[in-house]
């Protein structure tokens, strides 16, 4: 017999099926077990409560909440994600129909200026603060420098203006205009290709993999990395193996998003043996490809493939004082405190999203995963939710 369509289980089932994830995989990216997510579906079980409610529509890509409940509008992003103070002076450089008139800045000068751009990203407590305060200028700069360059200077230019859309691209990610974070990632894609240059495209292919997942366009975000792979050789050491590697990651992530546990560890296995040929102690100097970052992303691909035990494991023993990046270190950490979740282990949650706060702010404020925990954890009795009920103050999630 079909279930009743006006039931919530119907429409989860619905959304789950559109989305093409199976019971297990999308019980394990919201902490839960296949069985939990049949009981909701077949009505054995209530609808959850509004902090499950909220991630199962981010999972399942959902931006009204009403299309899975049935019941009275409340646009997910309203929760999961929270504007930056400066995003709209951003989205404005982002959305400007011309680029204003000015001097041309030299590629040598604009390379420097997009490395400390990175650098702010990198090394700040509030890194989203601390680039907003320049991405317009510098969009501006990169522009320009395309415009009223030609030949080689133009095509490295190209590069540097490429760079900057991935930046943009992070700056945008999590905030309410998510079609800004689609612009970027296709900017910085045609800047690579009007560049001419394979290692550029392929980094732009990195982000362009991160909107596809976003939208659980997971076998789209596997074939642009796959043909990014053609673009570099591994052999060649140093840049190139770096972000073959890179490459090779952002496809173990796709995969196992998806379930399918043997392609995402092949894919893995090969982004950790590049990694380890670059040596123990490498970190790409603005990408972080490096060994520390392969092993925070296995941590995410044990989660999404639903092994609790493996993904608190790796959680457990992963350094991660050897990503030199605030945000990467909080990132990673949110990630630790999923794994948990997927355990139970609700203690560790509230340790991990407060050492994720201390790492970088904006990371924590902006992340829909940290906001929809904290909101959960908020509601426990005893330390948890006092801990959590802080947490939430501390980033802008209470009155």
């Amino acid at each position: 017999m079909m279930s009743d369509p006006a039931t919530f289980g119907a429409r989860l089932r619905a959304f789950r099926e559109r989305a093409g994830k199976t019971r297990p995989v999308l019980g394990g990216l919201v902490g839960r077990s296949a069985e939990w997510v049949k009981a909701l579906e077949t009505g054995r079980l209530l609808p959850p409560r509004l902090p499950m409610l909220l991630r199962l529509a981010e999972v399942l890509d959902v931006s009204d909440l009403a299309d899975l409940t049935g019941d009275q509008s409340l646009p997910v992003a309203s929760v999961t994600r929270a504007g930056h103070s400066g995003v709209d002076k951003v989205a404005a450089a982002m959305q400007r129909a011309s680029v204003p008139i000015g001097a041309v800045t030299p590629v040598e000068v604009l390379r420097r200026l997009v490395d400390q751009a990175w650098a702010l990203w990198h090394r700040s407590t509030a890194e989203r603060t601390a680039v907003a305060a320049v991405l317009p200028g510098l969009l501006t700069d990169a522009q320009r420098s395309v415009r009223g360059l030609d030949g080689a200077a133009r095509r490295q230019a190209l590069v540097e203006l490429a760079r900057v859309y991935h930046l943009v691209q992070l700056y945008l990610a999590h905030q309410p205009c998510p079609e800004l974070v689609w612009l970027a990632a296709d900017r910085g894609m045609l800047a690579a290709q009007d560049a001419d240059d394979p290692a550029a495209m392929a980094v732009a292919a990195w982000y362009y993999a991160h909107v596809y997942r976003g939208a659980n366009q997971v076998d789209a975000a596997e074939q642009v990395l796959a043909d990014a792979t053609g673009l570099v050789d591994p052999a060649a050491g140093g840049e190139e193996l770096a972000r073959w590697g890179q490459a090779q990651l952002g496809i173990a992530l796709g995969h196992s998003k998806a379930g399918r546990a043997g392609r995402a560890w092949r894919a893995w296995d090969a982004a950790d043996s590049a990694a380890s040929r670059l040596g123990g102690g490498y970190v790409h100097p603005w990408l972080m490809f490096g060994p520390a970052a392969c092993a925070a992303y296995a941590v995410t691909i044990e989660t999404d493939l639903c092994r609790p035990g493996e993904a608190v494991r790796r959680a457990d023993t992963a350094d991660y004082r050897a990503l030199p990046s605030h945000t990467r270190r909080a990132a990673a950490l949110i990630e630790a405190a999923r794994a948990h979740m997927l355990s139970r282990g609700e203690v560790a949650v509230v340790h991990l999203l407060g050492r994720a706060l201390r790492e970088s702010t904006d990371t924590v404020r902006h992340h829909p995963y940290a906001r929809t925990a904290v909101l959960e954890l908020s509601n426990r009795p005893g330390t948890v939710g006092e801990d959590a009920r802080e947490l939430a103050l501390a980033i802008g999630m209470t009155g």
